[in-house]
């Protein structure tokens, strides 16, 4: 039997408890969105194939706890992840300095050369705004994440708009392009 797509790809949500990584997953896997969810419990996934330059890409897209309690079992999951989005909430500034601690996580548990993309989430939240966008701009181009952490791709967006809130067109296919070994 055929293989219904052409690769397959592992991609890894982190990032602080509370920052809306289970809302960005369900709505990316379901086109569903609602505001209040519990706390994820260690790890869970979603699926969803999406076609790409003519190729099937099958994505699971692995969503992790962010609470301190659960580290141990979510790191377990960056070594096979090809790609890892680090989530922040751009109304808590605290979990933007966290992103620091993540990118730490990843050095010392990925794969090296693991792709990362700086995701600045609820801009629907304008108002509530404590992380300007050019200040996440300046950090993740000029590398200051992590040493020789050039250029980390940054977008924003909100699980709440149909449409990610600024996401250049590029951006997708770009990040899973640079994605290392697809099966």
């Amino acid at each position: 039997m055929a293989k219904a797509y052409d690769h397959l790809f592992k991609l890894l949500l982190i990032g602080d408890s509370g920052v809306g990584k289970t809302c960005l997953i369900i709505r990316f896997a379901e086109d569903n969105f609602n505001s209040t969810y519990i706390s994820t419990i260690g790890i869970d996934f979603k699926i969803r194939t999406v076609e790409i330059e003519g190729k099937r890409i099958k994505l699971q897209v692995w969503d992790t706890a962010g609470q301190e309690r659960f580290k141990t079992i979510t790191t377990a999951y960056y070594r096979g992840a090809m790609g890892i989005i680090l989530v922040y909430d751009i109304t808590d500034e605290k979990s933007f300095e966290n992103i620091q601690n993540w990118m730490k996580s990843i050095k010392e548990n990925a794969s090296a050369g693991v792709e990362r993309l700086l995701l600045g989430n609820k801009c629907d939240m304008e108002a509530k705004r404590k992380v300007q966008r050019e200040q996440a701009e300046r950090v993740s181009q000029a590398g200051l994440l992590w040493p020789n952490a050039l250029l980390l791709p940054f977008i924003q967006l909100s699980p709440s708009y149909l449409i990610p809130y600024s996401w250049p067109e590029s951006t997708e296919s770009d990040f899973l392009r640079r994605v290392p070994n697809p099966v």
